[in-house]
């Protein structure tokens, strides 16, 4: 109640206690905790689901960015994604990941907060999240696990 009554808000705790819960939640970006560069599992959409499949297992974060040749995001392939596809008779190996990606996939741009992204993924009940820049060019990938361990969830 003093705290409100002297103007005291919640953002200027978080900026006296950077690295206290609250702090986290109301400063830290998601461009400070994404997978960037090397790290971002990515495929073009001309790729064979057997390569998708190659990258998810590579980058380990259960899904992949598909992107045309310009580094847009197309799509993304998920774990999910994979189970659905084994029920039916699609070659692995043949068939290109444009044909079975998830296209108008959820994505966040890579200035907003970790704790946005955090809403995003839980009121889509989505495990990962593309990260774009305002051209919808990948700069990045978070998952559930990078934001429990940066301490947003």
């Amino acid at each position: 109640a003093l705290l409100e009554a002297r103007g005291f808000t919640e953002e200027d705790f978080a900026r006296s206690h950077p690295g206290g819960r609250l702090g986290r939640r109301l400063l830290l970006l998601i461009e400070d905790i994404m997978h960037s560069g090397d790290e971002i599992p990515v495929v073009k959409s001309s790729a064979s689901i057997r390569e998708a499949l190659d990258e998810i297992t590579r980058k380990g974060m259960g899904m992949t960015a598909v992107v045309n040749d310009e580094n847009k995001v197309q799509g993304i392939f998920t774990d999910g994604d994979l189970r659905r596809i084994l029920d039916t008779d699609i070659d692995i190996k043949t068939t290109v990941i444009n044909d079975v990606m998830t296209s108008g996939c959820k994505t966040a741009n890579q200035h907003i907060l970790a704790a946005e992204a955090l809403q995003i993924l839980q009121s889509h009940k989505i495990n990962g999240l593309l990260i774009v820049n305002h051209d919808n060019i990948l700069k990045g990938a978070i998952n559930m696990h990078d934001l429990l361990r940066a301490g947003v969830v």
